[in-house]
């Protein structure tokens, strides 16, 4: 693997650039102690600098709405709202997940040390958390950008015992309208 270089200023400004962001994804959580896979399915909407709304429409509804300092959790029987600057587990996961949409987290060397490989098609990072609160959530976390767009195509969520989640990024747009009630917290 490549030190983080060149690569990583062409990625930030890439995701700079990047004012909303809608797409599908779809998650694949493999279980280190079992065989099958569990697949989800969703939508996730993004606005600079710190809302996203991470929707799960199969195989069941669950939404995670982050909007400033406030998260929503919502699934069919109940709904809570956190404040992040309350809880740092929650505002660690939200940082997280922010910065990996958009993948703006390559040159945060104080929490991560980060490694690049090159293929024909992507830039492969793989972030080792620095951090111990981090590391007793992910061993590693490995973003693909597609060499092309220079964005996310996928993450990958290593844990501590094995088990991984992906999560690959689908019909991705960028930079269209999206609205300011996606990410209302009632």
């Amino acid at each position: 693997m490549s030190t983080v270089s060149a690569q990583t200023d062409e990625i930030a400004r890439a995701a700079a650039a990047v004012k909303t962001m809608e797409c599908d994804f779809v998650q694949t959580k493999q279980l280190k102690l079992l065989n099958d896979k569990l697949v989800s399915k969703g939508r996730m909407y993004y606005r600079q600098s710190d809302k996203l709304r991470w929707e799960y429409r199969s195989p069941y509804t669950y939404t995670f709405i982050l909007n400033g300092q406030k998260v929503l959790l919502k699934n069919a029987r109940k709904t809570d709202v956190i404040d992040t600057s309350q809880n740092k587990i929650f505002r660690e996961i939200a940082r997280m997940m922010m910065s990996s949409v958009v993948g703006d987290c390559l040159g945060n060397d104080k929490d991560f040390k980060t490694a690049i490989a090159t293929t024909p098609t992507e830039w492969v990072a793989t972030l080792e958390p620095k951090r111990k609160d981090m590391r007793q959530m992910f061993r590693q976390i490995i973003l693909h950008f597609n060499r092309t767009k220079k964005m996310v195509s996928s993450v990958e969520l290593i844990e501590p015992k094995g088990d991984k989640t992906v999560i690959e990024l689908q019909n991705v747009k960028t930079n269209a309208p999206v609205a300011d009630t996606l990410f209302a917290l009632d």
